[in-house]
């Protein structure tokens, strides 16, 4: 294992044995970012390289935007689990994983600090210069698995990323009054939306009845693209958003 870290943004190397090698010499070509949830930065930087948890992140980066990195990117973190984007299943023999440090909904979801979001935009565009990542392929870890994660949330800032040419991004369209899709529905317009859902990246079967897994990847979508409200509901407003996201691919 190599003694030092990728970039000289990193300012400790502090190595996890939880790594191994990319699957079929897979390269690079997803971003994927997370938040900790857990109290403190020191205390998840001790379990992402303790062997005994099992997970792993490329980087880790605190409140003060400081920057640790654990995996070499190389390697194959174990970040993302059991994950899906695009027709791809393994999504860490894919990406690179950042940690923000953020305890979430469970510890009160503070706001990313200014700092904080300042040392992921310079980790983040060190990263795209040595990787063939598309803007589209810069991902919410909820994004990747709807039915089990929600972070990095609908606090997280992707728009300020996007100033700075990170991910992909259109601003979304101003909410409605209509009451939208929801689970229960059916037809050729529920069909219609999960076709721009798959088309846009999301595992999702294209059934044409609006069901718990559509109501997640929706909820995904607007906790990423359309933060005003995050209900699940594909309203208008999310609809047109996402139809404009996928124009812009």
């Amino acid at each position: 294992m190599k003694s030092e870290p990728d970039s000289p943004l990193a300012t400790l190397w502090c190595p996890s044995p939880n790594c191994e090698d990319r699957r079929d010499g897979r390269a690079v070509d997803i971003l994927l970012l997370h938040y900790t949830g857990m109290e403190s930065a020191e205390g998840a930087l001790d379990w992402l390289t303790r062997e005994e948890s099992r997970v792993s992140a490329h980087y880790l980066i605190d409140e003060e935007g400081r920057v640790t990195q654990m995996v070499d990117e190389a390697m194959r973190a174990w970040h993302a689990g059991l994950a899906h984007w695009a027709g791809e299943d393994d999504i860490n023999s894919c990406s690179i994983g950042i940690e923000i440090h953020n305890a979430g909904p469970d510890f009160g979801y503070p706001d990313f600090p200014d700092a904080q979001m300042q040392g992921l935009e310079a980790i983040c565009t060190d990263i795209l210069k040595r990787h063939a990542i598309p803007p589209a392929r810069v991902l919410a870890h909820s994004d990747v698995a709807p039915a089990r994660k929600r972070d990095p949330g609908e606090k997280f800032d992707w728009q300020r990323l996007a100033k700075k040419g990170i991910g992909h991004w259109v601003a979304p369209a101003p909410l409605g009054g209509d009451a939208g899709l929801g689970e229960g529905d059916s037809g050729a317009e529920v069909e219609a939306l999960q076709q721009r859902l798959a088309r846009y990246g999301y595992g999702l079967e294209i059934s044409g009845l609006y069901d718990n897994a559509t109501h997640l990847a929706v909820t995904a979508f607007q906790r990423h693209f359309r933060q005003a409200r995050v209900d699940g509901r594909a309203d208008l407003s999310t609809i047109d958003t996402l139809s404009r996201l996928i124009d812009r691919l």
